[in-house]
């Protein structure tokens, strides 16, 4: 009879132990659980931290996260006010605030995922249908910066802006907290990770800006060749001028030798007539030499002075 009671005492603490072990469970400070009934709600939800307890077997519970979660968009294809088409990819941060509601609307976070890819990625397409590529590229307008030394600015810097990007995406998460509002959850942020263009785009706008850039480029060159010709030209003037100042001190020089060597003759001329004489005989010489070779036939007056010095020769 012994062995039987304990036998009995046992199989009563196994199953007080599985009871027990069933009905506590620990609700952590970054969880929050819902706790059911044959699949239905029983109860509040249970968001303080601690030690719990439920009905074992026959209720259920249900943990949800109270931290921050990730959303991560699908990139897709999107055209613009503008007829732009451009690739957007989207990432945003959620938060369940009510999990009963949560529980009974969305069962789990994967349901929450494929709610908020419909509700995100549908507010994203018709917001950036409704604006140029400006306003979701910037999100303020900017002061036009020269390129280079032209002091010509790139021509989308001076495009105005009316709304920009950074509002655009808090009206997307704002409209979209409307949709989930009875959702039990709620969208905290909401950015727009990237944005390019579609390769058939991209590979025109490439083409515009090389474009664009040899241009400018030329445009270099050319002020440089016209100002290489502006220098060449100032230098040729100041070469010109130099040559003709030197040129002028040159024959001023000359000048003043010239007159200091007739000045010279003159005064030796006027000293005495054997000197006047020389000299008259140098100069007739000089005369000579230079007009007459071998071969010149020369007809002199009796009464020319060269003709006298001539006669006196044998």
């Amino acid at each position: 009879m012994k062995k039987k009671s304990t036998i009995i005492q046992i199989v009563i603490l196994i199953i007080a132990l599985i009871f027990v072990w069933d009905s506590a469970y620990v609700v952590n400070e970054t969880e929050q659980v819902v706790v059911t009934q044959f699949g239905r709600p029983v109860g509040d939800a249970i968001t303080s931290p601690g030690l719990k307890f439920k009905v074992p077997f026959i209720q259920t519970t249900n943990f949800f996260e109270k931290r921050f979660l990730e959303w991560r968009g699908d990139p897709n294809q999107i055209p613009t006010k503008d007829k732009k088409y451009i690739f957007v990819d989207t990432y945003a941060r959620w938060q369940i605030t009510d999990p009963l509601k949560f529980y009974m609307r969305l069962k789990n976070e994967r349901g929450a995922q494929s709610r908020l890819d419909d509700i995100l990625d549908g507010e994203t397409r018709d917001f950036i249908a409704n604006y140029n590529l400006e306003e979701l590229v910037r999100t303020s307008n900017r002061t036009p910066i020269p390129s280079g030394a032209t002091g010509e600015a790139i021509g989308d810097s001076l495009i105005n802006i009316e709304v920009g990007r950074e509002k655009i995406q808090r009206m997307i998460r704002e409209s979209a907290n409307r949709q989930t509002q009875d959702l039990g959850i709620v969208i905290l942020d909401l950015r727009v990770k990237r944005l390019n263009y579609v390769p058939e785009v991209r590979e025109q706008v490439y083409h515009r800006m090389r474009s664009e850039r040899f241009r400018i480029a030329e445009m270099f060159r050319s002020e440089g060749q016209g100002e290489a010709a502006r220098i060449n030209g100032e230098k040729e003037r100041d070469l010109q001028v130099i040559r003709s100042e030197a040129f002028r001190q040159a024959e001023e020089i000359m000048g003043k030798a010239d007159a200091e060597a007739a000045s010279i003759y003159a005064n030796a001329y006027d000293k005495t007539s054997t000197s006047r004489e020389l000299y008259s005989f140098i100069k007739s010489m000089e005369t000579f030499e230079k007009a007459l070779n071998e071969d010149t036939q020369v007809i002199l007056s009796t009464k020319s002075e060269l003709f006298k010095y001539l006669k006196g020769v044998n």
